[in-house]
């Protein structure tokens, strides 16, 4: 009614912003139209953005769960002007919408203000509390402070003032006995912020001063699931139907009963266990339908984190030990597939994906228990873990510290939390150190916009519109953006060009929100005057062969395959291209070969490439372009054609698929659960690794003297190698066997055991082999066998200890591991048996002299 234009939500993943991994605000996807770096279309917008604040200034993990109105993944509801209406009618518009369409009760309804801020130079906001006044009485209008009252996405970026919205939702006895202005802002569970209208007006930089926007914002965010639970009036985003079917799914599936509206369970632990499963399983859903799987890096790692966390709270509160959260995953279609249709068309891959990822954790969280077992055992007399074990089982295993905690404060242990934050920062220190990029602000020499002109010329004349210095890990060099630019920027895969500016080289290209970011390690000469922008056109070339063959391979998994295969990934350069795909068993030699074939018949096809730019997506749909689920598409699209390959791309691709050449598949493995990966070479280099194969055939076939028929000369080579190697472990064998008798035969008294001593020439493997066969004699003997011996001029110590000797407390680990100091060398093995090499055999005779003393 307000004339609002509806536009998608963006994906949960954020691409080419190194500020945010993830959408945490309804404003993520419009950054750019803020900060000038996109021209406005339409200044009024709406929608229903997915969000999710697991990371960064905006974290609500830990409290999901514990209570009841933070959500990790959330739906946002959100109105924006660009440069259109301010501050009144924002105001005005949101009260008409919650009291007039919504009826909510005014009386029930807060506001604050911002309070100004002294040391940012920022006024009270009386221009809002002025607008608020025409709706509430002042008594239900609040200052805010500027943690509370300004908004800012990030540490860096659009920011402004704000005033919220807040409800209370208290029954009438707890009205009267206090007000609710008195509970704002004091995480009283029902006196809670529903919507935020954000006034947007400054950019935060780098050095943290505050840069007035070209045109003022509005950008309002109110919680869909906050609102349902006011207006289904509910004390509990839980008790809404929005969870509600979920969490009963939770019951049934953790075989919990209850009379209690949210079927919770035995008490509040299991209570927070459910409310964190029926949150975290809308995440991990989501984040896997849009192609972002659980991994050890960046957006990947948060995910796996959730997932895990989700388990964990099974496996500690509701004795979950077998894989259940893939079973929720019905439910959550059921409750959203409608409204968001990549979760049904993603239903396999999201299944599968959780359910291996489960079953992955479930055994480290075994092996964790084990090991912690084993700690407690260590340190029964303190009682007190070492916080650098802590860490191992965190940082190896993938062990949480809180449940270590658990586990410790149920036995009556602790652990030593300083020790383990110690190493937490050393690591963090560590990471940083290799990633860290300090970022400056931008020095503009001229306003205007900065044009892609790259498919269809590869030089250009351009001017500089404004630079940037970064350090990265100690590495000084600049961001350029020109005014138009020849350079392709990394995105969708492929890698940026490279090239000349002016007199310097370019050595790589990115973008960043929207912009065209030139890598320089200095400044061209002539940074004011126009430089010659040229990429390298070699490089270039390579990169849309091996673009255009993903499209042409995708298209062949698809026909050999089925149409159930998908695009999850891809990875571009000049060298190679890599491509993930949807499948959900290992591709067969024969399926392989086949896919290949299909790739060349095409490539000899000889397609021209028919290119629409600046198509209606609508239009580019009808063509039966495939789009890629987590991408996010404008209104306008570019859609690339051969033959019956379409699909929409913003890459860099060939003319006619014969510039190709050849196309050759490398490897093809597992990514993930679900997910397939093939790596393949075009053009040139297949030709290198055509001719590489060629010498490498032709060298062996000189091996067997030229002969014509080298498979046949092989075959005879490797039964007659097979035959030997018979031979050669019977003579170990006997040889073992006699070293073996050696030692029951020679063993002499020594303190309450049997000694034996011995030394020469053995291998390790002949001396492993008579310990095992001694091992079998010895059950009820207390022997213990030392060996001081070099083979192939390596010292090696060996000992050994039978059953009777072991179960007294003797390891010939530890001996062994402690004694190889002598012999500059170092080893190991369990307790019955165990060797170590070195480099200086002159300490040997002081290692075994050691070891029999200490018997």
């Amino acid at each position: 009614q307000k004339g609002h234009t509806v536009v998608p939500s963006a994906p949960l993943v954020i691409k080419e912003d190194p500020t945010l991994m993830f959408t945490n605000a309804g404003m993520n996807q419009f950054k750019n139209i803020i900060l000038g770096n996109d021209p406005v279309k339409q200044k009024r917008l709406c929608d229903v953005q997915k969000c999710l604040r697991v990371s960064g200034k905006h974290n609500d993990l830990e409290e999901v769960g514990h209570d009841t109105y933070h959500h990790t993944m959330f739906e946002m509801l959100g109105n924006w002007s660009f440069g259109d209406y301010f501050k009144q009618e924002a105001i005005d518009y949101a009260w008409e919408f919650l009291v007039g369409v919504l009826a909510i009760d005014p009386k029930d309804l807060y506001v604050t203000v911002f309070e100004g801020s002294k040391e940012e130079g920022l006024e009270v906001d009386d221009e809002a509390k002025g607008f608020w006044l025409k709706h509430l009485p002042e008594d239900h209008i609040l200052y805010g402070n500027k943690h509370d009252n300004f908004w800012e996405m990030g540490e860096t970026g659009p920011c402004g003032p704000c005033s919220e919205i807040h409800i209370d939702s208290r029954s009438d006895a707890e009205k009267a006995k206090i007000s609710g202005r008195e509970l704002v802002n004091k995480d009283n569970p029902q006196v809670i912020e529903i919507w935020n209208i954000v006034f947007m007006q400054f950019n935060r930089l780098k050095d943290g001063s505050l840069q007035p926007l070209a045109m003022k914002v509005i950008d309002t965010g109110m919680g869909f699931e906050r609102l349902v639970r006011t207006l289904q009036g509910k004390n509990s985003n839980y008790d809404t139907d929005i969870f509600q079917p979920m969490l009963q799914r939770i019951a049934s599936v953790c075989s919990l009963s209850s009379s209690k509206p949210i079927a919770y369970g035995k008490d509040e632990k299991t209570d927070i266990a459910m409310r964190v499963i029926a949150d975290h399983i809308r995440t991990i859903g989501f984040s896997i339908a849009e192609s972002q799987l659980p991994s050890n890096n960046k957006a990947g790692y948060v995910i796996r984190r959730i997932l895990r966390r989700a388990v964990r709270y099974g496996y500690t509160f509701l004795e979950q030990r077998q894989a259940f959260l893939y079973l929720l995953v019905p439910q959550l279609l059921q409750d959203l597939g409608d409204v968001y249709p990549e979760l049904k068309q993603q239903e396999q891959l999201i299944t599968k994906v959780i359910k291996e990822e489960e079953e992955t954790f479930l055994k480290t969280l075994d092996k964790g228990i084990s090991l912690l077992d084993e700690l407690m055992k260590k340190y029964a007399d303190t009682k007190v873990i070492p916080g650098k074990d802590v860490f191992v089982l965190y940082d190896t295993f993938g062990f949480p510290l809180d449940l270590t905690e658990l586990i410790l404060r149920e036995n009556n242990y602790s652990c030593d939390e300083d020790e383990f934050k110690e190493q937490m920062q050393q690591q963090k220190e560590r990471a940083r150190n290799a990633t860290h990029q300090e970022i400056g602000d931008w020095q503009v020499i001229s306003e205007g916009a900065s044009e892609f002109v790259g498919y269809d010329t590869l030089v250009t004349d351009s001017k500089v519109l404004r630079y940037r210095k970064i350090n990265q890990a100690g590495k000084e060099a600049y961001q350029i953006v020109l005014d138009k630019t020849p350079f392709y920027a990394e995105m969708g895969g492929e890698i940026g060009d490279t090239g000349t500016l002016g007199d310097v080289a370019v050595f790589d290209t990115k973008k960043e929100n929207n912009l065209t970011l030139h890598y320089v390690e200095t400044l061209p000469s002539n940074i004011e005057g126009t430089l010659k922008a040229e990429v390298d056109v070699k490089k270039r070339q390579a990169i849309a062969c091996n673009h255009t063959a993903t499209h042409l391979l995708h298209l062949a998994l698809r026909e050999v395959l089925g149409n159930h295969v998908e695009q999850k990934g891809s990875f571009v350069t000049e060298k190679s291209l890599r491509f993930d795909f949807s499948h959900f068993q290992k591709v067969t030699p024969e399926e392989l070969r086949k896919v290949e074939i299909r790739v060349n018949e095409l490539i000899r096809e000889n397609f021209q490439r028919e290119e629409k730019r600046d198509l209606a997506i609508d239009e580019a749909r009808k063509m039966g372009a495939m789009a890629l689920f987590g991408e996010k598409y404008g209104d306008k699209v570019r859609v690339i054609k051969y033959g019956d390959s379409v699909e929409l791309c913003g890459g860099c691709h060939v003319d006619y698929t014969g510039n190709i050449g050849s196309f050759r598949i490398v490897y093809e493995t597992s990514v993930a659960a679900g997910i397939r990966r093939i790596e393949a070479i075009t053009a040139t280099k297949v030709d290198e690794a055509f001719y590489e194969q060629v010498d490498t055939i032709n060298e062996l076939r000189s091996w067997f003297n030229n002969t014509p028929d080298l498979r046949k000369a092989v075959q005879k080579f490797i039964e007659e190698n097979s035959k030997l190697k018979k031979e050669v472990e019977q003579f170990f064998s006997e040889k073992a066997e006699k070293l073996k008798d050696f030692m029951l035969n020679t063993a002499q008294d020594y303190k309450d055991i049997k000694l034996v001593k011995f030394d020469g020439e053995y291998s390790p493997e002949e001396i492993k082999a008579a310990f095992s066969s001694l091992n079998k004699k010895t059950n009820d003997v207390k022997l213990a066998v030392v060996g001081a011996t070099v083979y192939n001029n390596i010292p090696t110590i060996s000992v050994f200890f039978s059953k009777p000797l072991v179960d007294s407390g003797k390891n010939a680990g530890k001996v062994v591991k402690e004694k190889a100091q002598h012999i500059q060398g170092g080893g190991g093995g369990p307790a019955w048996m165990a060797t170590a090499s070195g480099k200086d055999a002159s300490g040997l005779n002081q290692a075994m002299t050691e070891i029999i003393e200490e018997l």
